[in-house]
């Protein structure tokens, strides 16, 4: 189900949330159950997702602005004004398919730096929307993988920590001002 919360899909000269990057402990931290969906939280939101807009990104997770609770936003097209973005709150996955597949990832938290991640091809989460109706979704393609990406922020882990070609790895991130130290793989 759609987000009912509406936000211009644009760019704004300042973002009101600061993104922080790899080797930020932030982003390191396993985020907390939501206990209260109130209009605090769906201000919240509405931040996040002109937060996304303007760094051109189709998903954020809390941890990745410094804030330790378990939301996410996803908008898989952020150039469709038709489109509603995606609220999860407290997010569970209930069930992943069998079949994997690769598909090249990035993040806000890691500009520039794109590489090959395996992942289950269908996923299907349960959730809270922003009024704290509980939701189930089954998600294929680039919404099931953006899924799981986020929900990744979630656990404390980012996208780099599951790549497995580590020589690529360190020379991109190198190359990109980012160290390799900040790689915590995930078996």
């Amino acid at each position: 189900m759609p987000s009912e919360i509406a936000v211009e899909k644009k760019k704004l000269k300042n973002p009101p949330l600061k993104l922080h990057y790899l080797g930020d402990r932030a982003l390191r931290q396993p985020a907390k159950r939501i206990t209260k969906i109130d209009d605090e939280l769906r201000q919240l939101v509405r931040e996040m997702l002109q937060t996304m807009y303007s760094s051109d990104g189709i998903g954020l997770a809390a941890p990745q602005v410094g804030i330790n609770k378990q939301l996410i936003v996803i908008d898989c097209e952020p150039d469709n004004p038709a489109n509603p973005p995606l609220v999860l709150i407290n997010p569970v996955i209930k069930q992943v398919s069998k079949e994997i597949c690769v598909a090249q990832e990035g993040c806000l938290s890691i500009p520039n730096v794109y590489m090959d991640v395996k992942r289950p091809e269908v996923v299907e989460v349960a959730y809270k929307d922003e009024y704290g109706r509980p939701k189930t979704l089954k998600a294929d393609d680039l919404l099931g993988r953006c899924i799981q990406h986020e929900m990744d922020h979630l656990n404390g882990v980012v996208f780099v920590d599951r790549v497995e070609n580590s020589l690529t790895l360190a020379q991109e991130l190198s190359k990109n001002g980012f160290s390799y130290q900040a790689v915590k793989p995930v078996a």
